[in-house]
């Protein structure tokens, strides 16, 4: 049995802090440390406990939370960070991101979502709500190649492979993606090496994109 990932929450409002922490309670697979309301009790909170995850707001009474992101992900050990803000525009989003930020959710994401973003920083995946989603591929994809170009027969995903990539567009690891289909990490990352060589890209974000142009995934 793995042990459960111990969490810290930086929101200053009173109420949800007390929504996250009954939320992380209620979860075998989550051990609750403690929540802070700005900058200043946040540090002290992770200097004291030493989370794996920090659920943290951006905006905080005594500064932006992508200050404390860019300190924990490069702290040793790091602490793996993710948003949980009101704040859904491309300035917000981007900065997090290049904080350090391995995931973002919007406060309006059901607490399933959030335990399982979770679970999946703490793995090194990368959760994002879909209106996040859109403004990274936005961002990042070359805007000179907007169309797809047809798949040439010997190139057509597999219906596995198609099944592989709609868990990437969704923020699965390879090994829940191994898990999901029963089969070993090594078969799953060597299908989603083959996904990447059939689309002609060279990450996850690319192949999502270029899916969704070409009507596989939605």
């Amino acid at each position: 049995m793995t042990d459960p990932i111990s969490i810290v929450v930086v929101e200053d409002d009173a109420g949800l802090r007390e929504d996250f922490e009954r939320m992380a309670r209620a979860q075998p697979s989550l051990r609750w440390l403690g929540g802070a309301g700005s900058l200043a009790e946040a540090r002290a909170l992770v200097a004291r406990e030493r989370p794996a995850v920090a659920v943290i707001d951006l905006g905080l009474p005594d500064g932006d939370g992508s200050a404390l992101i860019a300190e924990w992900s490069q702290s040793d050990p790091p602490v793996a960070a993710l948003v949980a803000t009101m704040f859904g525009d491309e300035a917000h989003v981007i900065r997090a991101i290049e904080a350090g930020a391995r995931g973002y959710l919007l406060k309006d994401s059901v607490p399933e979502e959030f335990v399982r973003a979770i679970g999946l920083v703490h793995e090194g995946g990368a959760p994002l709500s879909p209106q996040i989603a859109k403004h990274l591929l936005a961002r990042f994809v070359p805007a000179a190649a907007p169309a797809a170009t047809p798949l040439r027969e010997s190139d057509t995903l597999t219906s596995r492979e198609t099944h592989i990539l709609s868990l990437i567009a969704r923020g699965f690891t390879v090994s829940e993606t191994a898990e999901q289909l029963f089969i070993s990490s090594h078969t799953a990352a060597t299908h989603i090496k083959n996904i990447y060589g059939k689309l002609a890209v060279r990450n996850r974000m690319e192949a999502v994109n270029q899916a969704r142009l070409r009507g596989l995934i939605r």
